[in-house]
């Protein structure tokens, strides 16, 4: 039994690989993962890693103990799909308003390799402000507007997700892991951008150049059919700005509510909904039946991408489950007996996130070292959040920033991995080196 969740995660994670060739998909096949996972848990507790460590005297009907850890899994899970609910609805409310105009219309390169640079270095700067997720949607939303070919929607979307991690790993609130080694006190602010800001500029900065030499040509934009010029609505560039402007706020807020209330950024995403929307409904009062209903937040709910959100669900659950076996623990404690060496440590665990979920894998690491072995920004957990922000970016479903691109843009996986994952591959590796050099020659 402790084998066998494991072999449906990796069954599970094949049928998702493979989702294009069987037409079958991810979202049915993560689902079913997920939830026959907690039921191989349920059916063999006593056989998982975690059993020894369960209290059996606050626990004596272990089914307790695995329905309060589906919970807790559950609520931090919930979370997350709210979180991405609200920001996809603010960023298709913005999209239907043509607000990505302000920044759409100031692209006009056609050449690119140019529009891969400035795509990718405006998602790092944007995911260390935000954070990665809510970046790869905004992100992803304006690379559909502004090119046309699948291949070349696909590459940017690609580079979109190595820039958003990149961006996300040296930011305190830019990616979930550095969210919890933050606010767990193994990293203050200060010094993880001091010490991380340079590795995750190289992580794309080679990744970038390299590309320069392999991906030169123009790009197509894609043009509205003449009937579909006939059936939009035009907004005026006044309500353009506007909606830019309140959508881009509404976002930029989040952030700013965690850091005040220490809320989780889903209640303050759905604040910013719940405000938009009273926005929307007085903006568009005098207006048609037609576009005050087609226009509205309640229509944007009707557009976004369930699926995608359903495959996420699926996917953490899974992971959640083998959290709970103690499968993870298990793997962080053989990779400590087995190397010893940090930058070993945190490299695989930097690889790992890219199969498995890093949130868990970056739990497991801290309840495993203890504060007084590594302090406060100590290199341990400082290179810790370099390597779980950024190698998530090796496979399109390593990191929420590239699920979030899967489900957007509907990026095949192999594609993902023969055209992106090696430029994520070397990125990492050149992060990692300096990140050694950095603290080696330059800031001891």
């Amino acid at each position: 039994m402790a084998l066998l969740i494991v072999v449906v995660f990796i069954l599970g994670y094949t049928l998702i690989a493979l989702e294009h060739s069987l037409k079958i998909d991810k979202a049915a096949a993560a689902l079913v993962t997920g939830v026959l996972c907690w039921l191989v848990l349920l059916f063999g507790i006593e056989t998982m890693p975690a059993y020894a460590e369960i209290d059996r005297t606050a626990f004596p009907d272990l089914h307790k103990y695995i329905d309060k850890a589906l919970f807790e899994h559950l609520g931090e899970i919930s979370g997350i799909l709210f979180f991405l609910m609200g920001a996809m609805t603010i960023v298709e409310l913005v999209d239907q308003h043509d607000g990505f105009k302000v920044i759409t219309d100031k692209i006009t390169t056609k050449d690119r390799v140019r529009l891969l640079w400035v795509i990718s270095w405006v998602a790092f700067i944007l995911s260390a402000l935000l954070d990665n997720l809510t970046t790869a949607i905004i992100m992803c939303a304006l690379i559909k507007r502004i090119v046309k070919k699948q291949e070349n929607v696909w590459l940017l979307g690609g580079f979109v997700v190595i820039a958003a991690n990149a961006g996300g790993a040296w930011s305190p609130i830019g990616d979930v892991t550095t969210i919890m080694l933050w606010i767990g006190g193994q990293i203050t602010t200060f010094h993880v951008i001091k010490v991380v800001i340079a590795p995750s500029v190289i992580s794309l900065l080679v990744p970038l150049s390299i590309a320069s030499y392999f991906l030169r040509g123009r790009i197509e934009t894609p043009k509205l059919a003449e009937d579909e010029m006939k059936d939009k609505i035009v907004f005026s560039p006044w309500e353009q700005y506007a909606m830019f402007a309140i959508g881009g706020l509404g976002l930029l807020f989040v952030p700013v509510f965690k850091a005040v209330t220490h809320y989780p950024p889903f209640m303050g995403v759905l604040l910013s909904v719940g405000f938009i929307w009273f926005i929307t409904e007085f903006l568009h009062r005098g207006k048609t039946e037609f576009v005050r209903h087609e226009f509205s937040v309640a229509s944007m709910l009707h557009r976004i991408d369930m699926p995608s959100i359903l495959f996420f669900l699926g996917i953490l659950l899974a992971v959640g489950a083998l959290d709970t076996s103690g499968h993870l623990h298990l793997l962080a404690a053989t990779l400590d007996q087995t190397f010893g060496n940090i930058y070993i440590i945190n490299g695989l665990i930097g690889a790992l996130s890219a199969i498995v979920d890093n949130v868990p894998l970056v739990a497991a690491a801290m309840g495993m070292y203890e504060m007084a072995e590594f302090p406060t920004d100590s290199d341990f957990w400082t290179l810790l959040a370099y390597c779980a922000g950024t190698g998530g970016s090796m496979l399109i479903i390593g990191s929420a920033a590239g699920v979030a691109s899967m489900g957007i843009l509907k990026i095949e996986f192999f594609w993902y991995l023969r055209h992106v994952g090696w430029y994520a591959l070397v990125g990492y590796l050149a992060g990692m080196i300096a990140f050694y050099l950095q603290e080696m020659y330059i800031l001891n």
